[in-house]
């Protein structure tokens, strides 16, 4: 009986990795498919892997920072364990935006016992350091590359948001309108605000409580130097792993550190309004290279799609590892991290 529930378990979650990939390899065009192939085979493979290994430990870093958060809070993962949840994690994202955080704080409340509103908690955390670590990259970035940002910004953001404003300015139906959903929002937040508190009162105030300790845990954390330079050297990691790809095609290979923060910046955005970047990291890589750094159109197209497919390709094949392993590492059970005592 024991061996079948494992069988089914094992299929379940080959399954859902199988499902994940599909959701992404459905999205690329023939003409895009073409492309990368070609790129795959013009381009400097010793770069490439050093790309790939330099990524991969951005994603073991990253499993190893999160026991920071969790140890004050009495629970810990096995570092195998960890790994595998970031892995499975990134690997969800490809199919649903923002699911793999969902999906590593289940596994650890699977296999290592954290309470999930607890480990959801400390992945909110990490998210929150990540951005003002994005924010430091963001204001140097700022300093290194001034003409091109300034370029960028006005072109993408402040004429579209002068534009908007110019036209909401010029309707006088936009402004009553505007107003109107402005005194909405505040008198709707008067009338529930009661029923909201009795809500927190309640189930959701345990779970509000749970994610509140997992922020909280930065707090509480007996080594804070050690994971600040973690978070830098997970970013620093990121940065390499693309800085190594762009010296893989010959077009983009005489650009420097400088340049390659920019498209980190920018690149950023396109990971996070898309599913695992998919079509928008390319697009926005493609714009920056061609219209801001004069690169050929070939290369312009060629980069985005390698550094996109080769990081998608490890994502798929460690992930698909990790679903594997997990199972099979933790089928006894005291294999298994316990909660961390006193």
């Amino acid at each position: 009986m024991k061996n079948t529930k494992s069988i089914i378990q094992f299929v379940v979650l080959l399954g859902i990795g199988i499902l994940l990939i599909w959701l992404s390899i459905r999205k690329i065009t023939p003409e895009q498919k073409a492309d990368i192939f070609t790129a795959f085979r013009t381009a400097d493979y010793t770069w490439l892997i050093i790309s790939l290994l330099v990524s991969f430990i951005s994603h073991f870093l990253r499993a190893f920072r999160w026991n920071y958060l969790l140890e004050p809070l009495g629970h810990r993962t096995s570092l195998i364990n960890s790994t595998c949840h970031v892995l499975i994690g990134y690997l969800a994202n490809y199919g649903i935006p923002r699911m793999g955080e969902v999906t590593r704080c289940t596994l650890a409340a699977k296999y290592d016992k954290v309470p999930f509103e607890i480990a959801l908690g400390t992945v909110i955390t990490e998210r929150i350091v990540d951005f003002f670590v994005f924010l430091i990259i963001f204001m140097f970035t700022l300093l290194v590359q001034f003409q091109e940002l300034i370029g960028l910004a006005n072109k993408f953001i402040f004429d579209p948001l002068k534009n908007k404003l110019s036209g909401i300015a010029q309707s006088p139906v936009k402004i009553i309108v505007l107003a109107l959903v402005i005194v909405g929002a505040i008198a709707g937040f008067i009338f529930l605000r009661k029923k909201l508190s009795s809500l927190l009162k309640g189930k959701l105030g345990g779970i509000v409580k749970g994610l509140g300790n997992g922020i909280g845990s930065i707090r509480k954390m007996k080594k804070p130097v050690r994971f600040v330079l973690l978070s830098f050297l997970i970013w620093a990691s990121y940065f390499y792993s693309l800085y190594f790809c762009l010296l893989s095609i010959k077009g983009t290979s005489h650009l420097g550190q400088d340049e390659c923060l920019t498209l980190l910046l920018f690149g950023t955005f396109g990971v996070i309004f898309a599913p695992g970047g998919l079509g928008a990291y390319p697009l926005i890589l493609g714009w920056i290279l061609i219209n801001t750094y004069n690169v050929g159109e070939a290369s312009a197209f060629a980069l985005p799609w390698l550094s996109w497919t080769s990081q998608f390709i490890l994502i798929v094949t460690l992930g698909t590892i990790s679903l594997v392993v997990l199972p099979i590492y933790n089928r006894n059970k005291n294999v298994v991290s316990q909660p961390v005592k006193g």
